[in-house]
């Protein structure tokens, strides 16, 4: 290679951020349309999945993991309990703090909304047999975890809302 030569290409041109970005956008417009029902729609179908799939988080933990500011988390989870979706606990640890925990209407609610966003989700990646459905999914999550291998993935995907 002479002076001012470029180097050939060895790579083709990237393609994962628009691949990426179809996808969630397609992704959110299905789940947004199944959820519309709750709070907030698809970010009240992240508060109402993250209740109850994991430990009750408290109501300040689950502000923060979704990143949504903490006055707005309180109106939010006002009206999930307004709807009998979830609701607040004292915590035993600290009697200042709310376990924000899912009602049994809420789990209903959930366990259907979950079954609805797998068959989105089918649609979606329909162009996959369903074992590569199957491996697509487990090397993103890889992908992500390795990528920022400390965060919590709510927090990454979404903006601070105010």
């Amino acid at each position: 290679m002479t002076i001012g030569e470029r180097p050939q290409a060895s790579h083709r041109p990237s393609t994962l951020g628009w691949t990426l970005t179809v996808l969630l956008r397609q992704w959110h417009e299905r789940v947004e349309d199944i959820a519309r029902e709750l709070p907030q729609g698809v970010r009240g179908y992240q508060v109402l999945s993250a209740v109850a799939h994991g430990a009750p988080p408290t109501q300040a933990a689950l502000a923060a993991r979704l990143g949504i500011d903490r006055t707005v988390m309180t109106y939010l989870l006002d009206a999930f309990e307004g709807c009998d979706l979830l609701r607040r606990t004292p915590d035993p640890a600290d009697r200042r703090a709310r376990r924000i925990v899912p009602t049994d209407h809420g789990r209903g609610v959930l366990a259907d909304l979950d079954a609805r966003v797998a068959e989105a989700e089918d649609d979606l990646l329909r162009g996959l047999a369903a074992g590569e459905r199957s491996l697509l999914l487990t090397l993103l999550e890889r992908a992500a975890s390795t990528a920022s291998p400390d965060a919590d993935p709510c927090t990454e995907v979404l903006p601070p809302r105010a």
